[in-house]
């Protein structure tokens, strides 16, 4: 076990944004499911041109009609602490998600949401064999929600804002398509798509069932994410690193308990900390986490945010990235996932920049380009937010020296 001191994170630091200052700032998403992120107003209206179209299971099987009604409804049943339980409500979503028109709809909304919200940078994922009910093809379902992403890059581009978004393609790890869901996304990957993950529901299900799916995309040069360490544990995460060769770690949070940590000292520290042999390997290797705060809640991944593992793995200088998972059942944004850890841990401009960074370092795109992204946009962006906050605070204390403060 490695050990070592790790000192308190004091709250409030200088530079701690507000939540302006979080919303315009331009931040990166790693891990976003397209099914976990709609409109409620969408899914209400999607689910009627259903029923008139002739077909009103979708629209019948809706707990609430009303799109604040129902907005609400998804975010109190994925709130149960049960992995299987939050799993359940994509059964809403992927219902209305199965023409054409309405899977490019729901990923242009989705591009323009994220924008909006200042993500410059984003990888959406969704599993193409939950779209084929309506006849689609494999092939069909991928270029559409690829023309829907496309769109809403194009309309945010209108609206003053940028956004670039890669489509990771998703197998089930309860089905058996794996491998051929890795070669749809090896065969569009200069087309829109930047990788490939599984998903869905880990215990009982581990991502070794899948590894004709991995050593394809290996061989193929190709990147990939495994949802590992959210509800089942360090297994699934020493299986998806060791055997399958991941490249990054879909939500990874339970590596905490490979983390041995001792009580506070009387200095004032939190004492020392232990890394066991798999937490040392992910810090040491550079691992991204796609971390998802307000999930790992609902999940029962954490208790608190104050107690999610998060604020530990930074100061401990893991690659650690800020993710939304599902933004309708979460009912989150990446702002507003900033705004939770803000208010939590202190952070600050610098930090947020810090979870950015990682985020853009660890994205499934050309090594420039990233970097491109990184001295273009992400540092430019955050220095413009400093000098802001910086003028502020100078103007604050002028005015409390004009009176005497």
């Amino acid at each position: 076990m490695r050990s070592e001191p790790v000192k308190t994170q004091q709250p409030k630091q200088p530079g701690t944004p507000s939540r302006d200052h979080i919303r315009r700032a331009p931040k990166v998403l790693l891990h976003d499911h397209l099914d976990g992120g709609l409109r409620p107003g969408t899914v209400v209206e999607l689910a009627g041109r259903a029923a008139r179209a002739g077909d009103p299971a979708a629209y019948d099987a809706l707990p609430e009609t009303d799109p604040d009604k129902l907005g609400a409804w998804f975010r109190e049943a994925a709130d149960s602490g049960s992995l299987e339980r939050y799993l359940e409500t994509f059964a809403h979503t992927c219902a209305v998600m199965q023409s054409a028109d309405a899977l490019r709809r729901v990923a242009a909304e989705c591009a323009e949401d994220l924008a909006e919200d200042g993500v410059v940078y984003a990888e959406v994922r969704y599993a193409p064999e939950q779209h084929l009910a309506g006849g689609l093809t494999l092939e069909q379902v991928v270029e559409a929600v690829n023309e829907g992403f496309r769109e809403g890059e194009r309309r945010a581009r209108e609206a003053g804002r940028r956004i670039r978004v890669g489509a990771l393609l998703t197998a089930m790890r309860h089905a058996a398509r794996a491998l051929e869901i890795a070669e749809l996304a090896n065969s569009y990957r200069d087309l829109g798509v930047v990788g490939f993950d599984i998903a869905g529901a880990e215990a009982g299900y581990p991502p070794t069932r899948h590894l004709d799916a991995f050593e394809y995309l290996k061989r193929e040069n190709n990147h990939f994410t495994i949802h590992a360490g959210e509800a089942f544990g360090l297994p699934s995460i020493w299986q998806a690193l060791q055997w399958c060769g991941a490249d990054r770690l879909g939500h990874g949070v339970r590596i905490i308990d490979d983390i041995e940590r001792d009580a506070s000292g009387a200095d004032g520290t939190d004492g020392t900390v232990r890394l066991g042999r798999l937490a040392s390997y992910v810090r040491d290797k550079r691992i991204p986490l796609e971390l998802c705060p307000t999930s790992n809640l609902q999940t029962g991944a954490a208790a608190s945010y104050a107690e999610h593992p998060i604020g530990l793995l930074r100061r401990l200088h893991f690659r650690a990235t800020v993710n939304t998972d599902n933004r309708l059942m979460s009912g989150t944004s990446m702002s507003r996932e900033f705004e939770h850890l803000v208010d939590t841990f202190g952070y600050t401009l610098d930090d947020m920049q810090w979870f950015t960074v990682n985020a853009m370092k660890s994205a499934f795109i050309p090594f420039d380009e990233r970097l491109a992204m990184i001295n273009d946009v992400i540092k430019p962006g955050y220095a413009e937010l400093k000098s802001e906050w910086l003028f502020t605070q100078s103007a604050v204390t002028s005015d409390g020296a004009a009176n005497g403060g």
